[in-house]
């Protein structure tokens, strides 16, 4: 047993190596202008891409559903089902164009129960090397074997599935990862898990909503028909809202609703909160300039950060890291920005790899233009 003292002596060496983390205390709403710790802040550290969090519409969704009450009382398969869940569960699939969906509390749980339901001791999961931590934790708990592919190595991975003869094998990748902000080559992940007789889960967790033209992540523009694809996408991002949801054939949903322990053995999410992802929904078919100034922040972005000394990692999303590579350098940089009045957060190990500390700056629709030349005046001074 770890008593106090080692776990406190652990701690001090975490604040050593510049990796210890500590809370902020956010008063008020979310937004790009927020007060955190008693201290006005322009915010680059939000996954509310699309500026949605505090939307009156999604307010005003909340109010009219309080007279279902605020809590839902109960699991799914017990009184926990409202009415507001089977909708919203239907939309979300017509949404993203599949067939069925099945609404989680957190995308943390929908990964538990995709992987951990489908897989055992005699199957193999192949991970990409960076995927969330969520998806290593529901790969480890399936006690199936574990292979991790180099990220995004196709060749790589296609090596590790020709060698496998495991009963059931899946594929299991980040859509947009969250700290390098790149995308996976879901088109061709599909194909080879047709070849090698695979299932195939992708976390769209950072692209749902915010990519696309309509907003359907990365399936946008994707003709992929395909009964191994599992989608998963989390509903307190750009969503704006919080849950997560599970898509895909129908067979797969009453599999999930029956085998999936973490959708089972917990009470559903609040009816209101359902409320509020399908008036997001709404929001996000009749806003489409939210998408629209998204990809010009990108775009503004790029082109005024390429001449500092530290490059922005390849990313074509709202997630853009910049990458610094020493913890205490990236440490002190962030720190230079806040006197600066901007909360830019410094990404250390273990959330990425040893020696790739980076800013990681996320980009929402909220902001304006002129917060977007703040940002890249301010990174150049911080960087002189």
């Amino acid at each position: 047993m770890k008593n106090l003292s080692e776990l406190s002596a652990r701690l001090h060496v975490l604040r050593q190596g510049s990796r210890h983390r500590t809370r902020r205390l956010l008063d008020g709403a979310q937004g790009v202008r927020v007060v955190l710790d008693g201290r006005p802040l322009l915010s680059f550290a939000s996954n509310d891409y699309l500026g949605l969090a505090a939307h009156p519409a999604l307010q005003e969704a909340v109010r009219e559903s309080l007279l279902y009450g605020v809590g839902s009382g109960a699991s799914h398969l017990l009184t926990g089902h409202h009415a507001l869940h089977h909708g919203l569960e239907t939309q979300l699939a017509a949404f993203v164009g599949l067939p069925a969906a099945l609404l989680f509390s957190t995308g943390y749980m929908a990964n538990l129960a995709v992987l951990t339901s489908l897989l055992g001791r005699h199957d193999t999961v192949f991970s990409d090397r960076l995927n969330h931590a969520s998806l290593v934790d529901a790969a480890l708990l399936s006690r199936a074997r574990h292979r991790r592919y180099r990220h995004a190595d196709m060749a790589h991975l296609a090596s590790l599935l020709a060698d496998a003869t495991s009963d059931t094998k899946l594929i299991a990748t980040d859509a947009v990862f969250s700290m390098d902000g790149d995308v996976a080559p879901i088109e061709d992940l599909l194909d080879l898990a047709e070849r090698y007789d695979a299932w195939l889960y992708v976390d769209d967790a950072h692209g749902f909503g915010g990519l696309g033209n309509t907003g359907r992540g990365v399936l946008e523009g994707l003709a992929l028909a395909s009964d191994r694809l599992i989608y998963m996408a989390t509903l307190g991002k750009a969503a704006g809202v919080a849950g997560a949801f599970v898509a895909g054939h129908p067979v797969l949903m009453d599999w999930l609703v029956n085998a999936g322990r973490s959708y089972i053995y917990t009470t559903a999410m609040p009816p209101l909160m359902a409320a509020a992802v399908a008036r997001s929904l709404d929001v996000m078919a009749q806003e489409a300039w939210r998408r629209d100034r998204l990809r010009a922040h990108v775009d503004r972005l790029k082109a005024g950060l390429a001449t500092l000394p530290w490059p922005l990692m390849p990313s074509s999303t709202p997630i853009q890291p910049l990458l610094v590579g020493d913890n205490q350098k990236a440490m002190a940089v962030s720190s230079d920005l806040l006197q600066r009045g901007i909360l830019l957060p410094a990404i250390r190990p273990p959330t990425v790899p040893e020696g790739t500390a980076r800013l990681r700056i996320s980009l929402s629709a909220a902001h304006d233009s002129e917060d977007i030349e703040t940002l890249i005046q301010a990174l150049h001074e911080v960087s002189a």
